[in-house]
């Protein structure tokens, strides 16, 4: 067991201390008549002024007055005061709860509801009980008697105490309660939109003998028994496509992908995500539902389709930017990516603006860098760039009358990446043909590197109906919707560097 400072074990002393006088530390159950929020209601609905209830939840804050004593307690509807007298319980039960209860634990009270002087709706408390006592005090707190009364006085300071200790980060800062309730609201509001649009919600495998569907690096396992290495997904999006093969017109998941890949604070290495894939629709009708489906899920979440981040005022409400990716790196880069059909070429204009492009990149690596560094920065109000280069997007369909070009856009909000749509290929010879340029072209370590997935090409000689595709991070949107402005904010456990 670990071991326990100088207040720590005052309070553990309590525990044999509160079964002296009848009251166990850790009782095998909880009695609640109401949460707080439903005891209010009750109280201002009913005529006479009194509701017999019995509440339960967390010590918050306490105030000895003599022969009597006030504390407020919190559940996870609210808060409300409890008031102790000695005439109601008597000396010793008054004195147990002065002495033996702390802040931060769990306590049950019964009683009536009255209004006090002050206009503050209170428990006259008849009865109580310990629920869990409270060994460590909230990190970074302070039990302060301020004009009488004992309280949590302040909350945490370091972000990283903060995310390593997210069950207390929780417990000390309301703020943070309510991303994550925020993030709860837009996850409901994303599935009720497609549900109500005939999407059906499906689950793939997290485990895969291939990984596929982005460019990343993914992590390794092995499964003991079948002798074979496994990989945790890096997207749902080959397996979601096998499923329009099968009958299916509208399928999506919402789920964890993994990707081997730097920390920062948009990244983490284990995320959520959101695709769907619609038959008989093209990435112009994607681009519409996308816009549509965000506005809807920020209105449902915040209650209103305009954010504010990191100073601008942002409208999701559609219609969204539209601009092709060229035109965007033409205005902001002064380089026409089209003047410069092959990588060298690029390369050379890039050095003469001013760009220090690795030597050994793709084109496509290169159009991907000047959008990186020139245009998304800039991208703050809802934007779509669209028509990308093939040799990056290798499982989007080729535009027509522009082979080096596919039928892919991109959403970017508060200049940061929030979506990433095709039209998807759907010709089994051509999706081989670039599986094939994509193992010869990039080294084996490159995440843009993709191994062929002969099931999946198999799949799709079966007949794969024409299709667009949609992938969006659920933590990016959460981080629009709730000012905040790292990824770690917005996941309830992030990873994290062992400590040293």
């Amino acid at each position: 067991m670990a071991e326990l400072n100088e207040l720590e074990l005052i309070r553990s002393a309590k525990i044999e201390a509160l079964r002296q006088v009848g009251l166990e530390a850790y009782p095998a159950r909880a009695r609640r008549s109401h949460t707080t929020a439903e005891a209010l209601r009750a109280f201002e609905a009913q005529a006479d002024g009194l509701e017999q209830v019995t509440l339960v939840g967390r010590v918050r804050s306490m105030r000895v007055m003599g022969k009597t004593t006030f504390c407020h307690i919190e559940d996870g509807h609210g808060r409300l005061q409890l008031y102790f007298r000695v005439d109601d319980l008597g000396q010793a039960r008054i004195t147990a709860v002065n002495d033996l209860f702390d802040l931060g634990d769990f306590v049950e009270a019964s009683g009536a509801l009255f209004r006090t002087r002050t206009g503050e709706v209170t428990l006259q408390v008849s009865d109580f009980r310990m629920l869990a006592k409270a060994i460590s005090p909230l990190p970074a707190s302070k039990e302060e008697v301020v004009e009488g009364e004992r309280r949590v006085y302040s909350a945490f300071d370091n972000p990283e105490a903060r995310y390593r200790q997210r069950y207390a980060d929780l417990a000390v800062n309301p703020d943070v309660r309510e991303v994550f309730l925020t993030r709860a609201r837009l996850l409901q509001a994303l599935r009720e939109f497609l549900d109500t649009r005939g999407f059906l919600e499906v689950e793939t495998p997290i485990l895969q003998p291939l990984y596929g569907g982005a460019a990343a690096q993914p992590f390794t396992t092995h499964h003991n028994q079948l002798h074979q290495d496994l990989y945790l997904r890096i997207s749902f999006e080959l397996y979601l496509k096998r499923l329009l093969v099968g009958g299916y017109e509208r399928v999506y998941e919402i789920g964890r992908d993994f990707r081997n890949e730097g920390v920062s604070f948009k990244h983490n290495p284990e995320f959520t995500q959101l695709e769907f894939y619609m038959a008989y629709a093209d990435y112009l009708q994607v681009m519409d539902l996308t816009e549509q489906m965000v506005a809807h899920a920020a209105q449902r979440a915040t209650g209103s389709t305009t954010v504010v981040y990191e100073g601008h005022t942002i409208d999701l409400a559609p219609p969204w930017k539209r601009t092709t990716l060229r035109q965007a790196i033409l205005e902001r880069s002064g380089i026409d990516i089209a003047a410069h059909p092959d990588a060298e070429g690029l390369r050379r204009e890039m050095l003469a603006h001013g760009h220090e492009p690795a030597p050994d990149s793709t084109r496509g690596k290169l159009i991907d860098s000047l959008l990186a560094r020139d245009v998304e920065p800039t991208l703050i109000e809802p934007t779509f760039l669209y028509d990308y280069p093939r040799d990056i997007s290798p499982l989007a369909k080729g535009k027509p009358d522009d082979p080096a070009t596919v039928e892919r856009f991109e959403g970017f909000v508060a200049g940061m990446e929030l979506c990433n749509a095709f039209t998807e290929l759907n010709d089994p010879f051509d999706q081989e043909q670039r599986f094939l340029e994509m193992g010869r072209d990039y080294a084996a370590d490159s995440e843009e590197r993709h191994p062929l997935d002969e099931d999946y090409l198999r799949a799709m000689r079966y007949g794969m109906p024409p299709n667009g595709g949609f992938g969006m991070g659920i933590d990016r949107l959460t981080m629009l919707l709730t000012g905040s402005t790292t990824i770690r904010e917005v996941i309830l456990f992030p990873h994290l560097r062992a400590r040293e």
